[in-house]
């Protein structure tokens, strides 16, 4: 063999184991795939191949969008732990019910069940059941409001409201009269009468000061002749002193705790003797005791209101009777000269504070610090108004004396005016900067109306607009009680600064 073909036969061979290599690898990969087919079904319409890169994106997407939501779910399990819930198992079970849950499930204990709470008031709001609990008290609020409950009263309530409307209806249709010749009365004459009435209250002035006793001085009050003023303090005396030298001539001694307030009799220095009931006063421990212009020493006890505090009373325009104001959450009305209790008035929800009788005799008015005022018809025991829209207690009420207009002196520091013949407020004035602690129409015409306030000031307003006419400054502390003597001559307040002063126009 030549060398040349010897080099063919080398090159040859290599060829050849070359081309064996890459059959055998090739073999190996076609029996892998057949393995592998073999295993795994060939793809079919009904399973369609998604590209690697969709995966990865729909992926992300979900997890984009529900991003919010997890976030959510931690915040409200987060708030959820916070939520303070009842250990009492009782009140959980109440406020389930009251989210219209089932109070138990299958298998539940008070601690699961306290959990299940939980997590419901962290899905809908922790002020859920507070909500549904004043829906369900307004309902039945007004349920109350539609129910009407007569209770059998005693012979002496029989005869007392008999009395009353006797009384009454000549002094209703005097009154009308008398509103029915008013208004033939020439414009111009009326608005001289109301130009002169101004000046005069613009011109008011202190006219005299007095130190009424060591503790403030909670009340004062006008006789019905304007000669004497009372006062009430909270060292437990009652004393009386001359109009307008305040020379004192009588202590009353009795109360042993804070006085509320002492009122004169409608008779007393008219038409009354000196011996006999001339003014009223209550206490806070409940006590009411009658006075007359003899002695020091009460002449009868009111017994029944203890341990509740009194704290205003009223006479009836009559005299025959008194109504008081209790912490009871209810009204009393006395007959004097039956000396007995002949109505005991429930219908506030918090303590009565303040009351008024219609010049009429047939109707009161009722005060609360449940923020309401009330007025009741004494002939039949109905309560023929509901005076809402005071945001606080109501501290003070009067009647005017044209015998439809009412006036409350509230905690919100607004006095508001209400027409018992429409039955709903007139108009609201915005008086003072704090607490309105009396209110008092003029009792001959109603033609102004004051205002006293724990602001230290004293507020005269035209009953015709309800526009300020004259601001009174002078004490020191905060002003507790207001009156207009009956012959519109001074003008008396009382003070925590435990004095009392005398307000009148500079001529007099």
């Amino acid at each position: 063999m030549s060398d040349d073909d010897e080099v063919q036969y080398i090159k040859k061979q290599k060829t050849i184991h070359y081309g064996s290599l890459e059959d055998t690898e090739r073999a190996r990969i076609e029996a892998q795939n057949e393995t592998s087919n073999d295993s795994e079904p060939p793809p079919t319409s009904a399973t369609p191949q998604v590209p690697e890169s969709s995966e990865y994106m729909e992926l992300e997407e979900a997890m984009s969008r529900d991003k919010q939501a997890l976030l959510e779910e931690f915040e409200r399990r987060r708030k959820a732990r916070s939520i303070n819930v009842s250990t009492d198992d009782a009140e959980v079970k109440r406020n389930l019910r009251q989210l219209g849950e089932p109070i138990c499930l299958f298998g539940e204990g008070p601690a699961d069940r306290r959990c299940r709470l939980r997590d419901i008031l962290s899905r809908i709001g922790e002020d859920a059941v507070i909500r549904r609990e004043a829906e369900e008290e307004r309902k039945l609020f007004e349920k109350d409001q539609e129910t009407t409950w007569y209770h059998e009263g005693p012979e002496s309530l029989r005869i007392a409201r008999l009395w009353i409307a006797e009384y009454s209806l000549p002094r209703a249709k005097a009154r009308l009269e008398e509103a029915r010749r008013m208004i033939d009365i020439p414009a111009a004459t009326k608005t001289a009468k109301t130009q002169e009435l101004q000046k005069k209250i613009q011109a008011l002035s202190i006219y005299s000061s007095q130190v009424g006793d060591t503790r403030p001085i909670s009340f004062c009050q006008f006789s019905p002749n304007s000669k004497l003023l009372a006062t009430a303090s909270w060292s437990g005396l009652c004393k009386v002193w001359s109009v307008p030298e305040c020379q004192l001539k009588q202590t009353l001694k009795g109360h042993t705790c804070n006085v509320g307030a002492i009122i004169f009799h409608p008779k007393a220095t008219i038409s009354q003797e000196e011996n006999v009931c001339n003014m009223a006063s209550c206490a806070s421990d409940g006590s009411v005791k009658l006075w007359d212009f003899k002695s020091e020493e009460p002449i009868a006890d009111i017994e029944g209101h203890m341990p509740h505090r009194v704290s205003r009373l009223g006479f009836h325009p009559s005299g025959r009777f008194l109504g008081t104001c209790c912490y009871d959450n209810s009204w009393r009305l006395w007959d004097l000269q039956q000396c007995t209790e002949v109505l005991h008035q429930e219908g506030h929800v918090k303590p009565v504070y303040c009351i008024s009788f219609q010049i009429d005799g047939s109707v009161c008015a009722t005060g609360g610090l449940d923020s309401f005022g009330r007025v009741w018809d004494l002939r039949t025991g109905r309560c023929i108004m509901f005076m809402e829209g005071h945001l606080k207690a109501i501290l003070g009420i009067d009647f005017s004396s044209n015998g439809h207009h009412i006036a409350t002196a509230s905690e919100d520091n607004s006095c508001k005016i209400w027409d018992l013949r429409k039955r709903s407020i007139l108009y609201t004035i915005p008086a003072h900067t704090n607490l309105i602690s009396d209110v008092k129409f003029q009792k001959d015409g109603g033609n102004y109306l004051v205002t006293a306030s724990y602001d230290n000031t004293v507020k005269l307003w035209t009953t015709r607009t309800w526009q300020p006419l004259k601001t009174l400054s002078g004490h020191d502390g905060k002003i507790m009680s207001v009156d207009i003597s009956p012959d519109n001559q001074y003008i008396a307040t009382s003070s925590y600064d435990r004095t009392f002063k005398f307000w009148a126009p500079e001529q007099i």
